[in-house]
């Protein structure tokens, strides 16, 4: 299988996998024919990138480091709590507890993890899968560092509800497509705080998983807020998901500008390994981030075309690769191992 961009889908593929709505309904089953009036739904909806299986991709996996199940339900109980709280008041904090402590076991149960960049979002659903894309990538940096289970469960609980605080900031300054105000971005700011009173009056969770909510916009500069901490100041919960929050946020589109590439990201969040995040976070953080995820369409330095098919661990920026065309755009297959073939570099991300 290999993702591709809905506007570039023809009438007749064949969808790889299936596409949820934020509601955990179906929109469109793993295996069916792709007709326009399910591409156009599929725009309508906001869902720019789906995966298709076709000749060109026959035999490549990708595999998403936790089940579909799993990640489906959490995203619905997130919203489930993101969109009712203000009526009901209280938090569904065992239910939580729970989509945690499953993907904590899955992920303890994975033998060779690797963030593949699997999930589709859309502008609209940002919010509930991007708490869970955050939840399973502060998991896997904790399993880096050492962390044990219970540890583990404590991060998992504070870092899918550590935008909590955005229920109580106005929706029109959440969802404004233009810059910020300074007056609105101080209200922005105010979603940490707000969100560690709300976990904290819950009284059902963890000290030190309230407090991610408060410190994850905390940076190791001391240029963060809201107290503008430095370094070991920082509990180290927050610190894990600071970098799990940029990394996501950075690679999924947002009504004020578009994602970036895998790589671009994981080269922004290095560089800055020295000064808004922790250099051991970010150390364990991108062990087991992908560079290049497979079923991305990437660009040779012989102009050829090919489709990611596996990470290399050792050399994450030489991934083995599929060519699907030549330089003149001619069809072929070959599969190469960049990290033995060192004449062969890839240049850049593209469309297949």
């Amino acid at each position: 299988m290999r993702r591709v961009r809905v506007d570039s889908v023809p009438a007749g593929a064949k969808l790889a996998r299936t596409v949820f709505s934020s509601d955990g309904g179906v929109l469109l089953m793993q295996g069916v024919e792709l007709k326009e009036s399910y591409l156009e739904m599929l725009k309508k909806r906001g869902i720019n990138e789906i995966y298709l299986e076709d000749g060109l991709s026959e035999g490549i996996e990708v595999r998403d480091v936790v089940s579909e199940t799993t990640r489906n339900e959490a995203v619905v109980l997130v919203k489930d709590i993101m969109t009712g709280y203000s009526f009901s008041d209280t938090i569904d904090v065992e239910n939580v507890k729970a989509i945690v402590n499953r993907i904590v076991d899955e992920l303890l149960a994975n033998d060779d993890i690797l963030y593949n960049l699997t999930e589709i979002k859309t502008v609209d659903d940002y919010t509930f899968k991007h708490s869970v894309s955050v939840c399973i990538l502060s998991i896997i940096t904790g399993i880096g560092l050492g962390f044990d289970t219970v540890q583990l469960r404590e991060l998992g609980l504070g870092a899918i509800l550590h935008d909590i605080g955005k229920l109580c900031i106005p929706r029109e300054i959440l969802k404004k497509p233009g810059q910020l105000t300074m007056k609105e971005f101080e209200e922005i700011k105010r979603h940490t705080i707000l969100g560690y009173e709300l976990l904290k009056k819950s009284g059902q969770l963890y000290l030190s998983s309230s407090y991610i909510a408060l410190g994850h916009h905390e940076r190791y500069d001391g240029s963060g807020y809201p107290f503008r901490l430095k370094n070991e100041e920082i509990q180290v919960y927050a610190r894990i998901v600071a970098v799990a929050d940029v990394y996501d946020a950075l690679t999924s589109d947002r009504v004020y500008r578009k994602k970036l590439k895998a790589l671009e990201v994981y080269e922004y969040i290095t560089s800055l390994g020295i000064h808004h995040f922790d250099p051991l976070v970010v150390e364990n953080f991108v062990r087991f981030v992908t560079i290049y995820p497979v079923g991305t369409g990437v660009l040779l330095n012989t102009r050829e075309r090919a489709i990611v098919v596996k990470h290399n661990r050792r050399v994450p920026t030489r991934p083995v690769v599929r060519i699907v065309y030549d330089e003149d755009m001619k069809r072929r297959t070959k599969e190469v191992d960049l990290s033995e073939d060192t004449g062969i570099f890839i240049v850049d991300t593209c469309e297949i």
